[in-house]
C-alpha cells in the first residue's frame, strides 16, 4: 500500500517505468508485478524457518532480475531479511539503493544499521523517533511522516456499506474484532476474540474484519458477520476494537476507535522474541507516544479474563482518556503528505 501511494506520487514528476515485487496496489500504481509478495510473506521464527529454502530461492530469482533489467534504482520497502541482501547486491553492481519504511532496528538487530550505512544511499523514515536513533551511529535520514495518514485521509469511504452496518446494528455499538492477516495469528487470536463477543453480543454488535487473500477456512464456525477488505469502512463504523499488534493498532488509532491490542504467538517465538526485542511496547500507539495509552495483552495476558476486564475499560472509563491521547498521536505523526514528500526524495535521488 505504502510502496503504491508513494509511486503514484512519483509518476507525475518524471518519466518512470517500474517493476519489482508487489501486489494488485502496487499493480494498479503501473508496477510490473514480476514476483507476488504473498509468495514470500512469513513471519517469526519458526515460520521463516519452514520456508527458508522458499525464500533463498526468491532471493536469487530476484538478484538475476536485477540484474537482467539494470535499473537506475531500487527502492526497497521494510523487510528487512530480504531487502538488506538485496541492498548489498545492488550496492556491489552500482545500482543506487533507497530504502523507504525503516526496518524496526531500533527494536532489535541494531547491528543492521552497519549494513544500512554500507549499501543503502537515501534512508527514507515514517516515525518520529527514527531520525535521532540513526543520528546515534552516524546516518543521516529523511524523515516524511506516516504514510498511513495520507492512506487513510485519501480512502474512499463506502458509505452504503457503513449505512448498513449501522442499520443492522440498531442501537447496538458496533465493534470490530481484527484477527490479523496471516494463518498463525488468525487461528490464536480470533478463538480468544470471539470468546468474549459470545458473552457481550446482547450489548454490543460484533463484526470481523477478515483479511484479504486469507484462508476462509479459517473463520469456520464463526458466528459472527465477516467481512473481507472491508477494515477501514469497518473502522470508521466502529465503536471498539480489538487489535491484533502491527500496523492495524496504528489505524485503528487513526479512525479514533479505542482499541485493545492482542499479541500471541508460538511460545518458542515468543521466548526467542523476549530475548532480543529491546522497546518498552509493541503497539506502534504506544511506541510513538512513549507510553501506555492502549492495554497491550501479550501471550499469557491474552486471556478470557484479561481481555474481558480490557474490553470493558475501553467501552467505559478509559475510552475518553484513549481518544484524547489519539489527538496527540495524530499531532506527533506530522501532516499529511509523506507519500508526496518521500516521492520528491525519490526523484531527487534519482537525479
Amino acid at each position: 500500500m505504502h510502496a503504491a501511494n508513494l509511486l503514484l506520487k512519483l509518476a507525475p514528476k518524471g518519466d518512470f517505468e517500474v517493476m519489482g515485487m508487489g501486489g494488485p496496489l502496487m499493480k494498479n500504481a503501473g508496477v510490473k508485478i514480476l514476483h507476488d509478495y504473498r509468495e514470500v510473506n512469513y513471519m517469526g521464527f519458526v515460520d521463516v524457518f519452514k520456508h527458508l529454502r522458499t525464500i533463498l530461492k526468491k532471493i536469487k530469482q530476484v538478484k538475476k532480475e536485477i540484474e537482467k533489467e539494470k535499473p537506475d534504482a531500487v527502492l526497497l520497502v521494510d523487510y528487512p531479511g530480504f531487502n538488506l541482501r538485496i541492498a548489498s547486491h545492488c550496492k556491489k553492481a552500482g545500482i543506487k539503493v533507497i530504502y523507504y519504511i525503516s526496518p524496526q532496528i531500533w527494536a532489535w538487530k541494531q547491528s543492521r544499521v552497519k549494513q544500512i550505512k554500507a549499501n543503502v544511499d537515501q534512508m527514507i523514515t515514517i516515525l518520529p523517533f527514527e531520525k535521532d536513533f540513526y543520528k546515534k551511529f552516524g546516518v543521516e535520514v529523511a524523515y516524511v511522516g506516516h504514510p498511513l495518514l495520507d492512506a487513510i485521509r485519501q480512502f474512499n469511504y463506502n458509505t452504503d456499506f457503513i449505512q448498513e452496518l449501522q442499520s443492522k446494528a440498531g442501537n447496538k455499538k458496533i465493534v470490530a474484532l481484527l484477527p490479523g492477516s496471516r494463518t498463525a495469528e488468525i487461528s490464536s487470536k480470533l478463538p480468544v476474540m470471539v470468546g468474549l463477543a459470545e458473552k457481550y453480543q446482547q450489548d454490543y454488535d460484533f463484526v470481523i474484519a477478515g483479511a484479504p487473500g486469507a484462508n476462509k477456512q479459517l473463520y469456520a464456525g464463526c458466528p459472527f458477520d465477516i467481512y473481507f477488505g472491508e477494515t477501514y469502512n469497518i473502522l470508521k463504523a466502529s465503536y471498539a476494537a480489538l487489535v491484533t499488534s502491527g500496523t492495524a493498532t496504528l489505524e485503528t488509532a487513526l479512525h479514533m476507535v479505542p482499541q485493545v491490542v492482542c499479541y500471541k504467538t508460538s511460545e518458542f517465538n515468543y521466548q526467542a522474541g523476549k530475548r532480543l526485542v529491546k522497546v518498552k511496547y509493541i503497539s506502534l500507539v504506544n511506541l510513538i507516544l512513549d507510553k501506555p495509552s492502549v492495554t497491550e495483552l501479550i501471550q499469557r495476558d491474552l486471556n478470557p479474563q484479561r481481555l474481558e476486564k480490557e474490553f470493558l475499560a475501553i467501552v467505559g472509563e478509559k475510552r475518553e482518556t484513549i481518544l484524547q491521547d489519539y489527538q496527540s498521536l495524530i499531532k506527533v505523526l506530522a501532516d499529511s503528505g509523506a507519500s508526496e514528500r518521500a516521492a520528491e526524495i525519490v526523484k531527487n535521488t534519482l537525479l
